[in-house]
């Protein structure tokens, strides 16, 4: 799955790729959000763990669960 996250204040955005379900990370991503001064942690499946300050997260997108097709399809 792909995840895109938005901070405030900064023209990029942090994009990786994720083997987690897109129910666990909406669930980690409103629990993050329900406390202020709390952060939103994620993993991609690299093992990288990315940690984000709640009061500078703009927005969380996650993409499709299926990964993409590689060469040419007949």
């Amino acid at each position: 799955m792909d995840i895109r996250i938005g901070i405030f204040n900064s023209p990029r955005e942090i994009g990786f790729e994720t083997s987690q379900p897109a129910t666990e990370i909406e669930q980690t991503v409103a629990a993050a959000l329900s406390d202020p001064t709390g952060y939103l942690k994620l993993s991609d499946s690299k093992g990288r763990v990315y940690i984000v300050p709640t009061v500078g997260l703009a927005y969380v997108e996650l993409g499709s669960e299926e990964s993409r097709r590689v060469g040419f399809v007949a």
